[in-house]
């Protein structure tokens, strides 16, 4: 459910309704018991593979302490975000789901709980035990990693390096492949205004960018040269390619918001490299319209319908 001070319980419980998602998934919903409805089943994480499946949704009351305010920050709040997404990551870690969907938290909330962490993604990878992993957004068909995520632009700059670039593009393509593409085409966000102009307006791309390229491809990946920032993600949002490496934060998430805009496009993100699948909504908490009953629930759904469909492709991908 998130930061139950948010508009998670209340997404939470419209996504638990809606048709689609009950014809794709059987839903444990993790939260703290006063938010969760009376109706669904309580069980314990142990008692989940003994469920005969005829219940479309029950429910994990997980530790919460006195002091929680709808619509505001707090400590209490933060703590019950993290004992309902550790129970979550506990299941997702030993097979007891088949994927994690996580509804928004609040990074200030976390850090009064005492994790001053940048976000869920480092957050769970450090509770997954992996050093290798980064943040896929997707936004229909436009799906993109991030080369770094939270960093001052200067900081993020330095960290545009051969190695780091290579590694990147290795698992982006490793991700598309558990995702369901079997040979993903990948291109390559380039730095400079018109990808450089093979070094008439700077030298990143071809001291820093191709040598990457290059030996993707000698280790069999489909990766693009470097290519014009401002028109590689129209192309990929076209479909001429499966996903982008992008270079820093704003410059993924500046056309993926955009995109996000269209009233038929909802914003996804996921985290590559965990052992398991983990797919959010890619809005905050919302605190100014939380307890209003306005929050609309169709980017967790959405989430929640992609997440069931990548479980498939992932357990395919891995039989």
């Amino acid at each position: 459910m998130g930061d139950p001070a948010g508009i998670g319980p209340e997404i939470a419980k419209l996504a638990t309704r809606d048709p689609r998602v009950r014809s794709l998934a059987r839903l444990v919903v993790l939260g703290p018991e006063e938010y969760l409805e009376p109706s669904w089943p309580r069980v314990a994480a142990t008692e989940l593979a003994a469920l005969d499946g005829e219940q479309p949704v029950v429910a994990i009351a997980t530790a919460a302490s006195p002091g929680i305010a709808v619509g505001e920050v707090s400590r209490a709040a933060g703590e019950a975000a993290l004992a309902a997404l550790k129970v979550g990551a506990e299941l997702a870690t030993n097979g007891g789901v088949d994927a994690l969907v996580t509804a928004p938290v609040c990074k200030e909330a976390l850090h009064l709980a005492g994790e001053r962490v940048e976000g869920q993604t480092e957050l769970l990878a450090r509770w997954n035990g992996v050093e290798r992993y980064e943040m896929l957004a997707t936004a229909k068909d436009m799906r993109v990693m991030l080369l770094s995520r939270h960093l001052p632009l200067r900081e993020a700059l330095n960290a545009i390096t051969t190695e780091n670039v290579l590694d990147h593009l290795v698992l982006l393509a490793e991700t598309m492949r558990e995702l369901g593409f079997e040979s993903p085409k990948l291109a390559l966000a380039g730095l400079n205004p018109h990808a450089g102009e093979n070094g008439l307006i700077g030298s990143e791309e071809l001291q820093v960018l191709v040598p990457a390229v290059q030996s993707a491809r000698r280790q069999g990946l489909d990766v693009s040269d470097p290519q014009p920032p401002d028109t590689i993600f129209i192309r990929a949002a076209r479909g001429e390619f499966d996903a982008v490496l992008a270079l820093y934060h704003d410059q993924a998430f500046i056309p993926l918001k955009l995109a996000g805009a269209s009233p038929d496009i909802e914003p996804l993100t996921t985290i590559a490299g965990l052992s398991y699948l983990r797919v959010s909504p890619a809005h905050g908490t919302a605190f100014d319209i939380a307890g209003s009953g306005t929050a609309s629930p169709s980017n967790l759904i959405a989430a929640i319908l992609q997440a069931a469909q990548w479980a498939s492709a992932r357990s395919t991908s891995r039989a």
